[in-house]
C-alpha cells in the first residue's frame, strides 16, 4: 500500500491550502499570520513555539508595489 504524502493529502482538500503556508513560514522560522472572522477584525499571529496573538499588521511595500517588511502590534496573547 502506498503511503500518501502530508502535500498530496493537503492537496485533496483546497480549504486547507492555508496549512501550507503555516508549515513554510514553520521551517523558516517565521510567524504565521491569518484572518478568522472570530478575531474581530484583528490578524492571528501564530509562531513556531505554539503562541498565538491577536495584532494589528502594516505591510510595507517597495517601490514596485512588492511586500518587503510586515509591521505588527500585539493587541493580546490568546490561548
Amino acid at each position: 500500500m502506498k503511503e500518501t504524502s502530508t502535500v498530496d493529502r493537503l492537496l485533496r482538500n483546497m480549504n486547507n491550502m492555508h496549512e501550507l503556508g503555516k508549515q513554510r513560514a514553520f521551517e523558516l522560522g517565521n510567524p504565521f499570520y491569518a484572518h478568522y472572522k472570530e478575531d474581530g477584525g484583528y490578524y492571528r499571529k501564530e509562531m513556531p513555539t505554539g503562541e498565538k496573538y491577536l495584532v494589528t499588521v502594516e505591510i510595507i511595500m517597495d517601490e514596485n508595489d512588492m511586500p518587503v517588511e510586515i509591521k505588527d502590534t500585539v493587541i493580546k496573547q490568546i490561548e
